[in-house]
């Protein structure tokens, strides 16, 4: 039986900058309801960014979520008794998704500072191509290499 369709949720545009990246990021860092909290965090990340890179914060964080956004992810398959490492190809969702989670994950992995200071430092990271969610997505990439031989099973 197939599974049922789930039902996309409309996130409303966050109220500084009018868009819709901003607000779930925002909704991505928010715990246990406390979305006040959040953006302020959020908010002081991109500013931090803003003025360490010198450009736009919509500008920085959609080169920073491209760059750390994969190409190709792999799916557990089982074919024939056996499980199989297929790598398949990453909609356009679903990357920017795990790209969020991986620079969140990496911000909150780090100790020592406020969290604002750790997301702005993982979010400038990611522009320049450095640090933990970067590194996430070149071993998810070379996981998908080497287990290009499977690519068949994609189907």
């Amino acid at each position: 039986m197939r599974k049922p369709i789930k039902k996309k949720i409309i996130v409303e545009p966050d109220y500084k900058y009018s868009s819709l990246l901003i607000a779930k990021l925002i909704n991505k860092v928010m715990e246990s309801g406390k979305k006040s909290i959040a953006e302020r965090i959020v908010y002081g990340a991109l500013e931090r960014a803003e003025k360490e890179l010198k450009k736009p914060a919509l500008e920085v964080l959609d080169a920073a979520l491209n760059n750390a956004g994969p190409q190709l992810e792999l799916k557990s398959r089982r074919i024939g008794g056996a499980n199989y490492q297929v790598p398949y190809e990453v909609r356009g969702e679903r990357k920017m998704a795990l790209a969020f989670r991986w620079i969140i994950d990496a911000a909150r992995s780090s100790k020592g500072k406020p969290m604002q200071e750790k997301l702005a430092q993982e979010i400038i990271n990611a522009y320049n191509n450095t640090g933990i969610a970067i590194k996430k997505k070149t071993d998810t990439h070379r996981m998908a290499e080497a287990n290009k031989a499977f690519a068949h099973f994609a189907w």
